[in-house]
């Protein structure tokens, strides 16, 4: 089994800045595909930006020029820096591993306030 736990999130006013974690454990296997999803009230869960084991990256276009993924492999953690927040990106934001199979985070609250 793996586990992801994620930190971070909070209340931040727009504009502002926020950097999520996320450390895994457990049989953990590599490579692998690190990310960070999220889900607005009312909507789907989104892809919000994703790394490979080597570190190529993929964003939403949403949050490009923005958001900032990185990983660090000998950890299993990945982070997420989030600069220049709006309203829109307040959700419930979801940690996620792709090894053999797809592993979920509990999910950390990140409110921004006009």
């Amino acid at each position: 089994q793996v586990q992801l736990v994620e930190s971070g999130g909070g209340l931040v006013q727009a504009g502002g800045s926020l950097r999520l974690s996320c450390a895994a454990s457990g049989s953990i296997f590599s490579p692998n595909v690190m990310g960070w999803y999220r889900q607005a009230p009312g909507k789907q869960r989104e892809l919000v930006a994703r790394i490979l084991y080597g570190g190529s990256t993929n964003y939403a276009d949403s949050v490009k020029g923005r958001f900032t993924i990185s990983r660090d492999n000998a950890k299993n953690t990945v982070l997420l820096q989030m600069n220049s927040l709006k309203p829109e990106d307040t959700a419930v934001y979801y940690c996620n591993l792709n090894g053999l199979r797809a592993y979920w985070g509990q999910g950390t609250q990140v409110t921004v306030s006009s």
